[in-house]
């Protein structure tokens, strides 16, 4: 996928597309030609891995993961 740093672009280009509305189009062009489209979307969620395990169940699970991965290099 191509990344596009917005601290790169001009400051009044950046500020159009960090203010557009989930949903919302940029059309792209060039010598009144349409090379493409930038479609706005809402950031991606974090998803808890087990939001109905307990801290005490998660830690248990994390050691046990990590303790199986040194198990496994060595």
């Amino acid at each position: 996928m191509a990344r596009l740093d917005l601290d790169d672009l001009p400051p009044r280009i950046a500020a159009l597309l960090t203010d557009l509305p989930e949903g919302e189009e940029v059309m792209l062009v060039q010598h009144g030609a349409v090379v493409g489209r930038l479609t706005a979307g809402a950031p991606p969620q974090a998803e808890e891995t087990h939001p109905e395990m307990e801290p005490d169940q998660k830690m248990r699970e994390v050691f046990e993961n990590f303790r199986s991965a040194i198990e496994d290099e060595f």
